[in-house]
């Protein structure tokens, strides 16, 4: 088993919005591993990052990856530090990935850059651009397709990532 579609990109770039949308299409369920480890851990990933820092995330993360690649058939969104994992990127490859992009502008639209993002909490603008100097190369690295998503709609997201794939609507 493994997932039918796998989203990769930064944070806020619309995965788990895209992702529900491309499952609706497809006829498959939606999983997010952000979603697996709030559950699992019992707590938000900020507070995780607060609490244990960001390599003992990572590792949560790791794992959680794993289990979701190896357990879900359908759409499944992976969190925006996912693919920094040596591991975790032999393990998306021939998967179907999709890097939904953006630059950072459309970040600072999207997200406001605010301070619920762990990584962002200082000088936002400057740390997103680090972020994405940092991990724009492993999100190539690693997808099939990439769908620019700046001024496009979720609905323009979706339609473009499954004309991308060359994937039908259920």
């Amino acid at each position: 088993m493994s997932p039918l579609i796998v989203l990769v990109g930064p944070m806020g770039v619309g995965k788990s919005t895209v992702g529900q949308l491309l499952a609706e299409r497809l006829g498959t369920g939606y999983r997010d591993t952000d979603d697996d480890i709030v559950a699992a851990q019992g707590r938000t990933i900020a507070e995780i990052f607060v609490e244990e820092g960001e390599s003992a995330f990572r590792a949560i993360e790791k794992q959680a990856v794993r289990e979701a690649l190896a357990g879900h058939d359908g759409v499944l969104a992976l969190g925006g530090g996912a693919v920094l994992d040596p591991d975790t990127r032999a393990l998306l490859a021939g998967q179907r990935v999709v890097y939904l992009s953006m630059d950072v502008e459309e970040a600072v639209k999207r997200t406001g850059l605010n301070a619920a993002r762990p990584l962002l909490a200082i000088n936002p603008r400057k740390q997103w651009r680090e972020l994405m100097e940092a991990r724009r190369h492993l999100y190539e690295e690693v997808a099939t397709v990439v769908v620019a998503t700046d001024g496009r709609t979720p609905e323009e997201v979706t339609r473009a990532a499954l004309d991308a794939l060359e994937l039908k609507e259920a």
